[in-house]
């Protein structure tokens, strides 16, 4: 594979990294292939801006799956999502998983998403009152989508990637560009959420 270079994306807040994210320009970049790396399987891969595997994503069942694991690239588990509820009532319970040298890895619930009107979503995080992040853009069709803070301020944006000559490339290979403030591993897990609402993992 070639080496992967982000483009910058205007819009962003320069700060300071909560989760040690690759850093250009005061801002954070991954590129994120919604496909697995296993042969056959569904899931995601995210790459650094080296060309480098950070994290993946290998659901070795079908497509929307209940559960789903965020593993860094040697396989260990760092969130776990889980889908619950039916309908319009159907949510995804996102879970940190910390490793404490046993067989069993300690989830400890994180946030939680659910759709909302206009092709949106909204984040709470585990025992907090109210929205704190919105996701705007979760139309089945489109790539494009921003995160955005309580106060509207947009902390992250998913586009269709670009090559350094300006080709955009297919739809399953977006530009994540994150303020280094913002917890990455919070966003990540946006994204993968944001796959399984419209079934592309």
């Amino acid at each position: 594979m070639a080496k992967i270079q982000p483009l910058p994306v205007a819009g962003l807040p320069s700060t300071s990294s909560s989760s040690g994210g690759h850093q250009q320009g005061g801002q954070a970049a991954y590129t994120v292939w919604m496909k697995s790396l296993v042969f056959n399987g569904n899931g995601c891969t995210v790459y650094t801006p080296d060309g480098a595997v950070a994290f993946r994503v290998d659901n070795y069942g079908c497509k929307g799956g209940r559960e789903v694991f965020f593993m860094d690239r040697v396989g260990k588990t760092l969130i776990s999502i889980r889908r619950k509820g039916l309908s319009m009532f159907r949510r995804w319970e996102v879970s940190r998983c910390t490793h404490d040298g046993s067989e069993e890895d300690e989830a400890t619930p994180w946030f939680s998403v659910r759709r909302t009107e206009k092709a949106g979503a909204s984040v709470r995080m585990h025992g907090g009152e109210g929205t704190c992040y919105r996701v705007d853009g979760c139309f089945a069709h489109k790539s494009e989508y921003r995160v955005s803070g309580i106060d509207g301020a947009v902390v992250a944006v998913v586009a269709r990637k670009q090559t350094s000559a300006g080709v955009v490339l297919g739809d399953d290979v977006l530009s994540l560009t994150m303020g280094t403030e913002v917890d990455h591993l919070l966003v990540l897990g946006l994204v993968v959420v944001r796959g399984l609402m419209n079934h592309s993992l």
